[in-house]
């Protein structure tokens, strides 16, 4: 089988390189423009940030390891980590779930990064507009008992959790055991239904990482989101991404046309708190190349940023980047990164022995 696929892949080969013939139906005029740019000359502190899990499948359960961190530079390199190992029973949603850990984690250490260090601006790695457009998983249950009693009783019980930086853990799971107190006056050993129990922390965690997106972006002119990749086609209106069009069809130095949007013009389904809030929020959205034949960027600012703020962001990201990209950012992708190797040794730590019952494949 595999010799039949070598043979295929050679054969299409030809298939894979750019046709220049293409180049005509994308035109870049008014959506790119050839510009260099200074690298800021300003006194500033920075910080950058990032997240990482894995899953490992086991029969019985899932071993997850979460981390993320927050690197500041104010002259020196300063450091925060949270991390976490996570068992978890086989779930309809486990991978949306993993990753409003590690969101909950990033988020966390940029906070405490922001309030700590009082640092001038955040690299936020990702897109916060994309964690807000899909802030609940399409599909997933939502619990009525629990939604109808966020009371802002127990959205400031969340928000105390929050806002205590002396720990980076998970705040929903003791919200959980006293909101379902609150609502049955019962104790949590009453969680008998498995299914219900894991829509809860489906749910509060998704909570959670909305209010503490709510104190970030208190901040929100300190926040630069930025992504190597993304699907947004709102300058080409193409089936190929914007950003994919730009880093093939340009060379050059450069910043696209400005992209300024409101969420609530593209959200579809209510925030289940703050809705007002989020929704007004305006979000500025445009790419750059930060030296020639590098990569193309995704850049966000959580706010309506004008021409002039922009040149400013983009020089301020420049002046600490290498090889055309943030190297605070780099650097906390390599510090956190979970690779399948990493979560080997961690099994061999932990002395865990489970079978996944593909053993044998490998033999």
């Amino acid at each position: 089988m595999l010799k039949s696929l070598y043979i295929k892949a050679l054969n299409n080969r030809r298939y894979l390189q750019p046709e220049p013939e293409k180049t005509s139906d994308f035109s870049l005029k008014d959506k790119w423009f050839d510009r260099p740019f200074a690298k800021s000359k300003k006194e500033f502190s920075i910080a950058a940030g990032d997240g990482s899990f894995n899953i490992k499948k086991f029969l019985m359960f899932n071993y997850c390891p979460v981390s993320a961190e927050a690197i500041i530079y104010d002259g020196d390199l300063k450091s925060i980590e949270q991390s976490e190992i996570f068992e978890i029973k086989h779930l309809p949603f486990l991978k949306e779930l993993i990753p409003n850990y590690m969101s909950i984690f990033e988020l966390k250490c940029c906070l405490k990064a922001i309030n700590e260090f009082d640092v001038d601006y955040y690299l936020f790695d990702g897109s916060i507009f994309g964690d807000l457009q899909n802030h609940y998983p399409k599909g997933a249950k939502q619990p009525s008992d629990i939604k109808e009693q966020l009371s802002p009783g127990v959205l400031k019980l969340f928000e105390d959790e929050i806002n205590d930086l002396s720990t980076l853990d998970l705040s929903f799971p003791e919200i959980k055991r006293k909101v379902y107190v609150h609502v049955s006056g019962e104790g949590e050993d009453d969680f008998k239904d498995d299914e219900m129990d894991d829509v809860y922390n489906l749910y509060l965690s998704s909570i959670e990482k909305l209010l503490v997106l709510k104190e970030v972006l208190k901040k929100n002119k300190k926040i630069i989101s930025i992504s190597k990749t993304s699907s947004n086609n709102d300058l080409f209106h193409s089936n190929a991404p914007d950003i994919g069009i730009l880093d093939q069809f340009s060379e050059k130095q450069g910043i696209s046309k400005i992209i300024r949007k409101k969420v609530e013009s593209n959200i579809v389904v209510p925030f289940p708190i703050y809705d007002d809030l989020f929704k007004k929020l305006w979000f500025t959205i445009f790419y750059v190349r930060l030296e020639e034949n590098k990569n193309v960027l995704k850049v966000e600012l959580p706010y309506w940023a004008e021409d002039d703020e922009i040149t400013e962001i983009v020089e301020v990201i420049k002046r600490d980047s290498a090889e055309g990209y943030p190297y605070l950012l780099n650097k906390a992708h390599n510090d956190v990164v979970i690779t399948n190797k990493h979560v080997d040794e961690l099994l061999k730590i932990s002395r865990i022995y489970e079978t996944t019952n593909r053993e044998q494949l490998k033999r």
